[in-house]
């Protein structure tokens, strides 16, 4: 990827100069440098690594809900956010509680779209434990939506991702749904 000859400050100066009638007022003297160190700190996700632990024989549901997410759309780079239920049934191990809550910050704190963040944490999930089963929903307000284009204000968009048990017996999938639509 080819890097701008300008730096981020400057190009964040560059756009007020479009988007305001008075660029050089005080109210907007060190933004670019505030917009700059939050697009640094919130495009930078901590990296973490699983910690795992035997599952000593435990092999029912492990439901983690209203977990808040924010993440920046990447078509029109303004917020989304929500919350997120995070599931999985054990096979031989289990994953450090905080960690279900660490992959949601952590897929989420880049340019993204929620269904891509939804397939990339059951992914996490998966890879780390290898669980009979994982499912995710995250339910999310998109102020692309809401403050631009369809303007519907306060509307809620649900995605979900289901592997193993999850998607292939009903019931599990029931159950875990129905846990996540009181959590919601």
């Amino acid at each position: 990827m080819n890097k701008p000859d300008k730096s981020l400050e400057q190009t964040i100066q560059d756009l007020l100069l479009h988007m305001d009638a008075r660029p050089d007022r005080e109210g907007l003297q060190d933004t670019p440098r505030r917009y700059k160190k939050f697009l640094e700190e919130f495009l930078s996700p901590e990296a973490f690594t699983a910690t795992v632990f035997e599952s000593e024989g435990y092999d029912e549901m492990v439901v983690q809900a209203d977990i808040p997410f924010y993440s920046l759309c990447e078509h029109h780079l303004v917020p989304f956010f929500g919350h997120g239920t995070i599931a999985y049934i054990p096979d031989k191990k289990i994953v450090g509680l905080s960690k279900l809550a660490r992959a949601l910050d952590h897929f989420s704190h880049q340019l993204q779209n929620q269904e891509r963040i939804t397939m990339q944490v059951a992914d996490f999930l998966s890879d780390a434990i290898a669980p009979k089963g994982v499912g995710v929903v995250l339910t999310a307000r998109h102020l692309c939506m809401e403050m631009r284009g369809v303007e519907k204000t306060g509307t809620h968009t649900t995605t979900s991702c289901v592997r193993g048990i999850f998607k292939s017996n009903t019931a599990t999938r029931q159950e875990f749904l129905q846990l996540a639509r009181h959590a919601q």
